[in-house]
């Protein structure tokens, strides 16, 4: 073959590329190329892989994907992880999954609460007892960043309110305090929101914990609209399919909830098993995960939903125009959140997935393990819940700004 030199200029300037992105791709970060894995030499059949298991893609092993845990999908992942982003295990238990959902930052304390798991045997909760709420605070993560492993070192801190969350899933900030989303336990407590005041736990008081007199299934989780400051919230069948909620008397769908004056009606409905609610930046999308896939003790169904759905907000808070936003690629999307430019991250069965506006998966954070939720805890921070571990992010990323996402009239 005779090379012009055009041929060779091109070809000079690609390996340049490819040089220069080599080396400027940070120590625990990885390209990941989505040409090596378009056409496979064996696609296994759904008996052998499905819906549950984990993608490797071509040349790498479980170990090779966590030792750089940064996954680059799209170039435009480099802004987000910057130079030196770092992965840092701040605890962990043998089985119990106390590191699970309801993921919130304090500003005030600088402390992030986050909830056990409700309903896995390991935990032994659900209907006998209770999940409980632990925080710990950043000040002490802080300080062993460096270390990598600083799991021992930083206090998990039970939270004893006066009245208890029962069986608690989701939160947010909200009027400088927290708002839980609570499965309920059982026939006789519902299902219900609780308002926790992070300086005086005792101050804690159901605000919400029926629908004109029936009871919500479970709720999962919930978010506050930065147009309209309202409280919206989605209910699914989770406590029922874990058998420690009675059978659903309303649909899976989500919800909006005025605190100041008690209102409360449907938004969105057509859900297997509504999950994650989240709004972008500037309140004109709202993000709803469904995790229909899999159904607790039930087992999975693979045809059933493990998407991202994303609806736009109008000017009075209802929702319209549903859109499929993306189909999750690893179990299920779960929590979810967006940073100030509008990226879309959500918790999965292999770690964080992270989406750029237009539903393109741009990057990863891989754990190897589910996460189930997570939150952004300031400027270039994240910490992390995957069940029986807690991690902690430090790279360029922000999350939408909560301070003013807060009505404090």
């Amino acid at each position: 073959m005779i090379f012009s030199q055009t041929n060779f200029t091109i070809l000079a300037t690609l390996l340049h590329a490819a040089l220069l992105a080599q080396a400027d791709t940070p120590r625990y970060a990885q390209k990941i190329d989505p040409r090596s894995f378009a056409v496979l030499d064996n696609v296994p059949t759904g008996i052998i892989f499905n819906g549950t298991s984990h993608f490797m893609p071509p040349g790498t092993t479980s170990e090779s994907l966590k030792a750089k845990p940064f996954h680059i999908y799209d170039d435009s992942f480099y802004d987000i992880i910057g130079s030196d982003p770092t992965l840092t295990l701040l605890a962990q238990t043998d089985t119990d999954p106390i590191f699970h959902e309801a993921v919130v930052w304090h500003p005030e304390t600088n402390s992030v609460y986050f909830a056990q798991n409700a309903g896995p045997v390991a935990a032994g909760t659900g209907l006998n007892k209770s999940a409980i709420v632990q925080k710990i605070y950043l000040d002490e993560a802080d300080k062993i960043v460096a270390q990598g492993n600083g799991s021992g070192f930083v206090n998990i801190t039970t939270v004893n309110s006066g009245q208890q969350v029962i069986n608690p899933n989701g939160g947010t900030n909200f009027r400088g305090k927290i708002v839980y989303t609570a499965e309920g336990q059982g026939d006789n407590i519902p299902a219900a929101l609780y308002l926790i005041d992070p300086n005086d736990n005792d101050n804690t008081t159901v605000i919400l914990n029926n629908f004109f007199g029936r009871q919500y299934d479970s709720l999962n989780d919930v978010a506050v609209n930065p147009r309209n400051h309202e409280l919206y919230f989605t209910d699914g069948p989770f406590g029922w399919v874990q058998a420690f909620r009675p059978d659903p008397v309303l649909p899976t769908q989500v919800y909006r909830f005025n605190y100041d004056t008690g209102v409360v009606r449907a938004v969105a409905d057509g859900f297997h098993m509504t999950n994650g609610i989240t709004f972008s930046p500037d309140g004109m999308y709202a993000y709803i995960t469904d995790t229909g896939l899999s159904s607790g003790f039930w087992g999975y169904n693979y045809t059933n939903p493990s998407t991202i759905y994303r609806y736009d907000v109008s000017d009075d808070g209802n929702f319209s125009n549903r859109q499929l936003f993306a189909y999750n690629e690893i179990r299920v999307p779960d929590g979810i959140h967006c940073d100030k430019q509008g990226n879309v991250y959500v918790g999965n069965g292999d770690g964080i997935n992270v989406y750029n506006p237009s539903g393109l998966l741009i990057g990863k954070i891989y754990l190897g393990t589910t996460s189930a939720n997570f939150a952004f805890t300031g400027k270039g921070k994240m910490v992390v819940c995957a069940e029986t571990k807690l991690w902690y992010v430090n790279w360029n990323a922000e999350g939408a700004d909560i301070t003013s996402r807060e009505y404090m009239g």
